[in-house]
């Protein structure tokens, strides 16, 4: 039937979409000089569409800037470079005004909407195989456990050791040294003549001394304490702001995390409801199959009419085989996400509840109260602003004077012959005093240094009003995409209701015998394709809450 090739068509898309996203890696999108190597590569996309139809919510050309261009403070200012800032598109929810989702003891939440239930899941009573999650556990397992989550924590730890490094400048140096010399051939210098006679003759020529023993000694002791530093200054203020930026992209690394194993959690769900009904479907047209044959047999209807519903339900299990084959590889898709082993049982322990319209309709209205600091790349770019301006402050103070302490102790002997080295005693110095350096001309290489960050600042401004910009962008889209998928999803809704009811309907007339078989097979195949759109539409639904969520920022919140 034409129906039952769109439904094959449909899930060989599937299966070729899900195999490609099984080993494409998309590449960090948000480069930034300083970044540290060895990042893991994104991970693949999630949340494509089950059933073949295109997944709503997805953001159609809207790339997300790069924060800052290349901000990366140095030189003389002594201000950390900035840590690698993962792939943006993630968004940070969290408080309103000032750093976000930087608190201690945060409770982490995935907020995937369809209120009143948080994420329009019930409780199961299936058997458990191997580690059982919700959506929430998944989620946050996959924080843990992650490795882009596990790699930017490691960021955050080298972040923490580059801010040492830069306070250790300021704390005392001290250092020692030693060394023993033999002079095998000691040079001469050479004297007037009259240094040893004086009757002796201007043009006498001069004579050769030797000065020096044939083996010397020396050890010393040296402190040195920077009393001042402008560049020093700037740099240690920076320390925290070094910090938060650490914090800042692990967090956005999390995010990113969350939507994918929710849209992946959503995809195995919808993929195990299909699956349900084939089998319901399965069992419904077995049962019609026994009473034709029955049928049949007496001499009420033709063989022909047996044989239709053969080939449907050869071609019913077919497709559920196919079903069975797609759970199996969202359910490695989403361990994947989470960072589990393929090999590893889980039991998912929520399922797909039927929603009230009214209900899901409350979900789309806008969020009075969005403010850009909600979004992780907003705040990641104000906090990688104020470094870029530290950077052009401490290449400015460049040009104060630097002053510092020292004191040096030590000990040196020399002697022609190498015992007596050791049975002679050493004689002891020391020294102490300040160093102060005055900067007067470099040939105007701090001045140009300040343009080039003045110019790169000025980038990474622009790119913030380039990002307000997308982000709004993406909030519409995500709102339209929202209403477009709950007006489907009422639509499916609808359909699937009507074509139950016209199943029931041309069954009575078939064995009242005003009906025909082709009426219940077109219905039956009606019935089908109803509930295949349906849950086509609840996944883009389902997606498309998760992409406005993303877009509010209010996707994840949690350390």
């Amino acid at each position: 039937m034409k129906t039952n090739s769109t439904y094959r068509n449909r899930t060989t898309a599937l299966w070729l979409a899900l195999g490609w996203l099984g080993i494409g890696a998309v590449a960090a999108q948000v480069p930034t000089t300083g970044a540290p190597t060895g990042s893991a590569p994104t991970q693949p996309s999630v949340g494509q569409q089950p059933t073949g139809a295109a997944a709503s919510g997805q953001q159609p050309g809207a790339q997300q800037p790069a924060a800052t261009g290349s901000i990366t403070p140095g030189g003389q200012a002594a201000v950390p470079s900035q840590p690698g800032v993962s792939p943006t598109g993630a968004p940070q929810p969290g408080l309103q005004n000032g750093p976000v989702n930087l608190q201690p003891g945060t409770v982490s939440t995935m907020n995937s909407g369809l209120a009143p239930a948080p994420t329009g899941l019930v409780s199961t009573t299936q058997p458990v195989n191997g580690q059982a999650f919700t959506l929430q556990e998944a989620i946050d397992f996959a924080v843990r456990q992650n490795i882009n989550v596990r790699n930017t924590q490691l960021d955050a730890v080298s972040a923490e050791a580059r801010i040492r490094e830069i306070k250790a400048s300021a704390l005392p140096q001290i250092s020692a040294s030693g060394s023993f010399t033999d002079n095998l051939i000691i040079q001469r210098a050479f004297l007037p003549a009259v240094f040893f006679d004086p009757k002796a003759s201007p043009d006498a020529p001069a004579v050769p001394v030797q000065f020096g023993v044939t083996y010397s000694g020396n050890a010393a002791a040296s402190v040195n304490q920077l009393i001042y530093s402008a560049s020093l200054n700037v740099g240690l203020r920076a320390a925290a702001t070094y910090r938060e930026l650490a914090q800042r992209t692990t967090q956005a690394t999390k995010v990113t995390v969350a939507e994918q194993v929710a849209k992946a959690y959503y995809g195995v769900l919808v993929a195990r409801e299909r699956s349900k009904l084939l089998d319901l479907n399965i069992g419904r047209l077995d049962t019609l199959l026994r009473d034709t044959r029955a049928l049949n047999k007496q001499g009420f209807v033709e063989k022909l009419d047996v044989q239709r519903l053969e080939v449907q339900a050869n071609n019913l299990r077919a497709d559920r085989q196919n079903v069975e084959n797609l759970i199996q590889l969202s359910y490695a898709l989403l361990k994947f996400q989470m960072g589990l082993k393929i090999n590893e049982e889980i039991t998912l322990t929520e399922q797909l509840q039927e929603r009230n319209l009214d209900e899901l309709q409350a979900l789309i209205a806008p969020d009075p109260t969005f403010q850009y600091s909600s979004r992780i790349e907003y705040s990641t770019l104000q906090t990688q602003l104020k470094l870029a301006e530290l950077d052009i402050e401490s290449s400015q103070k460049g040009y104060y004077p630097t002053l510092s302490a020292f004191i040096n102790y030590g000990y040196n002997n020399g002697r022609n012959k190498i015992g007596d080295m050791f049975a002679t005693p050493w004689l002891n110095f020391s020294t102490a005093g300040l160093s102060l350096q005055i900067p007067i001309f470099d040939g105007f290489l701090k001045k140009y240094q300040i343009a080039q960050k003045r110019i790169t600042l000025q980038k990474a401004q622009n790119s913030g009003e380039l990002l307000k910009n997308s982000i709004d962008l993406q909030i519409r889209q995500s709102s339209i995409t929202l209403n477009n998928g709950f007006q489907t999803l009422q639509t499916q809704q609808r359909n699937r209701d009507l074509a139950a009811e016209i199943v029931r309907v041309t069954r009575i007339k078939y064995k009242e015998g005003v009906g025909s078989n082709i009426e219940v097979l077109n219905a039956e195949t009606s019935l089908r394709e109803a509930q295949t759109n349906y849950f086509a539409s609840l996944y883009d639904f389902l997606i498309a809450k998760v992409d406005q969520d993303k877009a509010l920022g209010r996707l994840y919140v949690g350390q």
